[in-house]
């Protein structure tokens, strides 16, 4: 699909890769609705992109969104599904001081499958359902799973919802295939984002020696991908890997 025939929808798109996509295709000629709970960073986009703060987490304010995105762009036919949030723990642990046993809670781990399964679920729900009902096709969706889904330490909550997201892309890309809508999906590795910015520095270089390119990823590598998966109509119910060579 040619970047500028798309009326397409980021979430999670006031800083970090959802900004540089968004951007990304603004400048490149699409028109593109962000939505976020950063609403000072949807207030720093491009003048021309459409904000609206949006919650994830709650179907209501999906429903919204979704219904004025298509109305502010005039259509819809694309989706990144970028939002996501960490909230790291091992599931299990002991604590070495006191010798007490500590669970991950079931609210530390429904946080994240709220948002980054759910939230992204009901996303692809109302986006596919709005192309359908208006026939908006050919369209497409890109999710962002992340090469945790093979599974990693301290990450039960993200694991799993980033292994579904994967599964999900093959799912969808089978049940919409009549509606003309191909789902893709991209694995990042370790990327510079604000949050990766934040790290200890001691900790951030002993996590880069284990990445064979030497370095952390940029917004830009993932756009790369991203632009690939938009724009190859052949690629359909596929996750690239894009994460230095790292893996896990």
């Amino acid at each position: 699909m040619n970047l500028k025939d798309l009326k397409i929808v980021v979430t999670g798109g006031a800083q970090g890769m959802g900004a540089h996509f968004a951007t990304r295709l603004f400048e490149a000629g699409a028109q593109v609705a962000v939505g976020d709970v950063n609403e000072e960073g949807l207030k720093a986009l491009p003048k021309g992109i459409h904000t609206r703060r949006l919650d994830v987490s709650k179907e209501e304010d999906i429903i919204g969104f979704v219904n004025w995105a298509f109305d502010a762009m005039g259509g819809l036919n694309g989706l990144i599904n970028n939002a996501g949030i960490l909230k790291d723990g091992l599931l299990v642990k002991k604590d070495k001081t006191t010798g007490q046993v500590v669970k991950m809670s079931l609210d530390q781990f429904n946080a994240v499958i709220n948002v980054n399964l759910v939230g992204a679920t009901l996303m692809v729900r109302e986006v596919v359902a709005k192309m359908v009902e208006k026939e908006q096709g050919p369209g497409v969706i890109v999710n962002m799973s992340s090469i945790a889904r093979h599974g990693n330490r301290g990450q039960s909550n993200y694991v799993s919802a980033k292994a579904a997201l994967a599964a999900n892309t093959v799912t969808w890309m089978k049940e919409f295939a009549p509606f003309r809508i191909r789902v893709g999906a991209i694995a990042p590795g370790m990327v510079e984002t604000p949050m990766t910015k934040g790290m200890n520095q001691k900790a951030l270089d002993a996590f880069t020696a284990n990445i064979p390119v030497g370095r952390i990823g940029l917004p830009e590598d993932l756009w790369v991908a991203v632009k690939f998966v938009l724009e190859c109509d052949y690629f359909n119910g596929r996750t690239i890997d894009v994460d230095g060579g790292m893996g896990f």
